[in-house]
């Protein structure tokens, strides 16, 4: 690791964003807001800008990263977009998706793990567009040290990446709050390797075909972010308990057994819990349980003394994509 430098917080103004694009541009590496949560970004076509992005995360080389982009004119300049990749860019970009094509030679081998694939989207957040359209094509992994709650305020990169980073962008609290669906369209059959925002269901409507989930996939050799290692996880004990069966089952029995003693917990919670667990936890430091706020709430309780993180839901209320990190933040 190289020596510690000083990390600049910029406001998100004309003056901060052009400050940031200078940055980027001489091969630094700043974090900046999008939609869904902050990304640390370099240069997408600078091997040694990219190289600091996996030092300062401390990521595997093997976990390649997302390239993103202005607009969707720009999609076939980096990978190969087909038919469907440009109606799915028509309809669902800027949002939360992101699309693995075939590479095209811009993009460094560093950024794709070696692959011949290449992850592409287009952020819909205004700072995040202009600073791209000021500095051009940008990796921007989440702005946080590899394996951590993803960071959806600035302070949260300020306190993963301090010291290691040339600065950071503070436009705000991210929208969304998780990260990209992951779209794979280098083959015939569209496969979703991460659930997010956008749904197979609206994918499938453009295209007249359900993609496949592939969940962890081939695990020895990831093709987009969050397939291989532990992701999203919180620095203290973090333990689920699901209500399978009313107010009489195994999961209530456990959850009776957390309340009893122990370390302190936050008690983060799933919609539509029965009313009569709703009392039992009444007492307790409690949160919401949503794709918006699982890593605000992770971190939350990391910083305010909390020994553990219980996390209680009814089977079949949680989305796709918030079960997916909880899985990854388990491990």
């Amino acid at each position: 690791m190289e020596r510690e430098r000083e990390t600049l917080l910029l406001k998100a103004g004309s003056e901060g964003i052009e400050q940031a694009a200078r940055l980027l541009g001489s091969g630094g590496v700043v974090a900046f807001p999008t939609e869904t949560v902050y990304g640390l970004g370099a240069d997408a076509l600078s091997a040694t800008a990219i190289a600091r992005v996996f030092e300062a995360k401390g990521r595997p080389a093997d976990n390649p990263l997302i390239v993103h982009l202005a607009n969707a004119e720009e999609l076939d300049r980096y990978g190969v977009a087909d038919r469907r990749a440009l109606r799915i860019a028509e309809n669902l970009m800027p949002g939360p998706l992101t699309l693995v094509l075939s590479a095209r030679p811009p993009v460094p081998a560093i950024a794709r793990a070696g692959l011949p694939t290449v992850a592409l989207r287009i952020p819909d957040h205004p700072v995040a567009l202009e600073l791209i359209a000021r500095s051009g094509p940008l990796v921007a992994p989440s702005a946080n040290l590899s394996g951590r709650p993803s960071p959806t305020i600035a302070e949260h990169v300020m306190r993963d990446l301090s010291g290691r980073i040339d600065a950071v962008l503070d436009g705000g609290s991210c929208r969304v709050g998780i990260e990209s669906t992951v779209l794979d369209l280098s083959g015939d059959v569209p496969a979703i390797l991460r659930p997010g925002g956008v749904t197979p269901e609206e994918i499938a409507d453009l295209i007249g075909l359900l993609p496949v989930p592939v969940g962890n996939g081939d695990r020895n050799r990831p093709s987009a972010p969050g397939m291989k290692y532990r992701h999203y996880a919180p620095n203290i004990l973090l333990e689920q308990v699901v209500i399978h069966d009313g107010i009489q089952g195994e999961g209530v029995s456990r959850l009776k057994g957390h309340l009893k003693g122990g370390e302190p917990a936050l008690f983060l919670l799933g919609p539509d819990l029965p009313r009569e667990i709703a009392r039992l936890i009444e007492a307790e430091e409690a949160g919401p349980l949503r794709e918006d706020s699982i890593s605000r709430e992770f971190r939350r309780g990391e910083t305010e003394g909390f020994g553990r993180i219980i996390l209680v839901y009814r089977s079949g209320t949680l989305t796709d994509a918030l079960l997916n990190r909880i899985e990854k933040a388990l491990g």
